[in-house]
């Protein structure tokens, strides 16, 4: 993340920190530049979840749009990995 990617805007909320760094992870891998909001404050804290609004993603707003394209390859499977994709000794 450069200094220029301009002001970051809330992504997505999802109330299971788990999720969220998977999302995070996925968003980065794809090119955009992502962050967590209250992860931590929500993993030590399941109760806290519902009233900080869950785990925040936060991309800048120039990334949006890629970020949209992003999740939506996650959600339809594009990025899962095929039976063939998984060594024969790891499954």
């Amino acid at each position: 993340m450069s200094d220029n990617d301009g002001d970051y805007e809330i992504f997505a909320q999802v109330l299971n920190p788990t999720e969220a760094h998977v999302l995070c992870s996925c968003l980065v891998a794809g090119g955009v530049p992502a962050m967590l909001a209250d992860a931590n404050l929500v993993q030590t804290n399941d109760l806290l979840s519902l009233a900080v609004g869950g785990v925040r993603i936060l991309v800048p707003t120039a990334y949006l749009a890629k970020a949209r394209d992003v999740l939506d390859a996650y959600e339809r499977g594009d990025l899962a990995l095929s039976d063939d994709e998984i060594p024969e000794d790891k499954a």
